[in-house]
Formats: structure tokens, sequence, C-alpha cells
């Protein structure tokens, strides 16, 4: 049995954990970053002083069966409406938050939850400690706190956090016997980048000779990765991490509408290209995303699955 590494955060990553749930013979491992400080997330998180739950929850949901999944979603997404007492917080949370209090531990929490939805494979946290992201923009400027950062006009040069942050250590156990390690699919700089800033956590992953993945976004992010390319994407991901961390890249091809496209242009949102000829890892051109019923440009969790059982053929 194959043991994969997901690094990540974010509805990026549940859309990847959708399709990778149903290979077959894969041990399944999400490493999730804690940094969130957003929403009923951050509101948690200033009050009980634990790490973020957020994007747990939303890989829990993503990692349940499949007949649970729609049910279990729609429960734990459900948000409270007005913002006092629970108004604003989402039902998911507030569980999560409960069975830390039952079972005395966040991990114990996570593991609760898990057993209920009955999870196909691990969930753990880069850490557990309750950490504060930030992010130096290209001209100085300092921005404190991980919601912040996508809403600053300005260039990211870099994110760090200010502390010594502690490696859990189960994240760093997966790490060292994992097969395959795949980086995304999520917010470069506040979902992904969270966990490799860690340094036990980059260092694991350096260490560990097997193929670091790249699954990178659609789209650029306003924010975060605007006018980026591909080759930008990774350039970031070494700078954060060290170099050649990358040997496989997955880059969307699918066919966008261009009424599609021009309604993201108006948000400053543009397709990740391929800009250069030469590189030092190898790219995969795949077709991803789909539209949702929205209209939005999202990944296509069977895509993604077909991708990786493709890799998962090489090794």
């Amino acid at each position: 049995m194959k043991r994969i590494v997901v690094i990540g955060g974010g509805t990026g990553l549940s859309s990847m954990l959708r399709g990778m749930k149903k290979i077959n013979d894969v041990d399944i491992t999400a490493i999730v970053t804690v940094a969130d400080d957003g929403g009923s997330t951050g509101r948690i998180r200033d009050t009980y002083n634990i790490p973020a739950v957020g994007d747990i929850r939303h890989v829990m949901s993503a990692m349940a069966e499949d007949e649970n999944e729609n049910l279990f979603r729609d429960l734990l997404d459900y948000r409270f409406q007005g913002n006092e007492d629970v108004g604003g917080h989402n039902l998911g949370n507030l569980i999560f938050l409960a069975l830390i209090d039952i079972t005395g531990s966040f991990m114990g929490a996570i593991q609760a939850m898990s057993r209920v939805l009955n999870i196909k494979g691990k969930i753990v946290p880069s850490t557990l400690d309750n950490v504060t992201l930030f992010a130096m923009m290209k001209d100085g400027t300092l921005v404190c706190g991980e919601k912040n950062i996508p809403n600053v006009e300005n260039s990211i040069d870099h994110v760090f956090y200010k502390q010594d942050v502690v490696a859990y250590q189960q994240a760093l156990r997966q790490i060292e016997k994992a097969d395959m390690i795949i980086y995304g699919i999520g917010s470069l700089y506040t979902s992904i980048l969270p966990n490799l800033i860690i340094k036990p956590i980059c260092d694991a992953i350096q260490n560990n000779p097997c193929p670091k993945v790249y699954f990178c976004n659609a789209m650029s992010q306003p924010g975060e990765t605007d006018e980026y390319s591909l080759e930008d994407h990774i350039r970031a991901i070494e700078k954060h991490s060290y170099p050649n961390s990358v040997d496989v890249a997955i880059v969307n091809e699918s066919y966008i509408p261009s009424a599609i496209l021009a309604r993201y242009a108006k948000e400053n949102s543009k397709p990740v290209t391929i800009q250069e000829k030469s590189h030092e890892y190898a790219i995969m051109k795949r077709n991803l995303v789909h539209l949702d019923s929205q209209g939005r440009i999202r990944h296509n969790p069977d895509a993604v699955k077909k991708v990786i059982e493709e890799l998962l053929k090489q090794l």
C-alpha cells in the first residue's frame, strides 16, 4: 500500500481529497494548516486559545465516506445567522470545540470526529501551537493575520511566524514514511506555505527522497498571486522551503469559456500559465477543472484522482 501525504488547507485541499479517497490501496494523510484566523474560526481561537479548526473541518467533510459526505458537509458548514452568541459560527466548529472539551484534547476531537464520519485516511495538523501568520510585503509593509494578507493591495515577499513553531510529531512521522508528497491544491501563501515554513516540517520533506508533486491553482488569487505564472508559484515554494522542492508540477489545461474568464478578470484573477521553456521539474498538463452550478471554476475531484493514479503507476 502506497502512502500519500497531502499538505495544504482550505477548499482546494478538500476538493483533492474528495477524489483521492476513492483510490484503492493507498494510505492518505492530510497535513492541514491551523493558521486561519478569520470568521467563526478566528473567534473561537481568540476565546479559547486553540489552533484553528476551520480548515480541518473542511477536510473532514471531504474525507467522510461517500454516503455521509453531503449530509455532514451541509451540517458541519451550517452557519448560524446574526453576529452575537452563536451567530456567525459554523456548527462544525462548535461541535469540534465541544469534542475538545469532552475528549480533553485537540487531537482527541479530530479522532472522535473521524470515527463518526468514517474518515478514509488520517487528518493531522502541522502544529498544535496557536500560530499567527505574518506577511512581509515587497514594499516593507508588515501584515499580521492570515485573514488580512489577501486584502492588502500589495505584493507578498514572504510569509513567516514570529514565534518558534513546534511541528506536530505525527505529521513528521507521516512525512518520513510517505511514498509521495503533494502540495496543494490551495491558496499558496495562506494554505500551503504556512505548513512549509515550520522548519521541522520542511526538513522532513527535504530528507524524504520520494517525489514531491505540486498541484498548481488553475487561476491566480487576488491579493496573493496576482499575475503569477506556474514558475512564480514554484519559486515561492522554493523560497519558503528549499531549492528543487518540486519534482512534478500539475497544470490545468481545461477549456474555460471566455465569458467566465471575463468575469474572473474583473476580480483580477487570470489563468495560471507556463511562461518559461526550461524547468528543473517535470510538468504534466491535464484537464482538471469544471464549472459549478454558479459558474465558478472548481477542480474536479475525479480528474485529480486520475492524475494521482497516473503518478502512482510511476512509483
